[in-house]
């Protein structure tokens, strides 16, 4: 279960990093399937097209993602560096509000 919800949590980063690099229709199968929680069959539908089809449109967007992850890192790059914020968090103790809120504000970047 933990491993889905893992892999659904990624494929949302990913999506969101590198939605813009996707087809229309690619968008539409990610967004169906992994934001709006649609099975196959439901996809199929919506889609006018078989569940094939969606499997094997959704692996194609999937691996695409994935590639463009690898090559440009930035899903890695932003959970790298709320760890970072994290660390600085517990390295320092207790913070001003002032350096709370400056940190909150290169969070928000992100």
């Amino acid at each position: 279960m933990t491993n889905d919800l893992e892999r659904t949590m990624r494929m949302n980063y990913l999506y969101d990093f590198y939605q813009t690099l996707l087809t229309d229709k690619q968008q539409k199968y990610i967004e169906l399937y992994y934001l709006e929680d649609f099975q196959f069959s439901e996809i199929a539908e919506e889609m006018d097209v078989t569940r094939q089809a969606v499997y094997d449109n959704l692996k194609r967007s999937r691996d695409l993602l994935e590639h463009y992850e690898e090559n440009l890192g930035m899903y890695k790059n932003f959970y790298k560096r709320l760890e970072l914020y994290q660390q600085l968090r517990t390295d320092l103790g207790d913070l001003s509000p002032k350096t709370e809120e400056i940190i909150s504000k290169l969070e928000d970047l992100d």
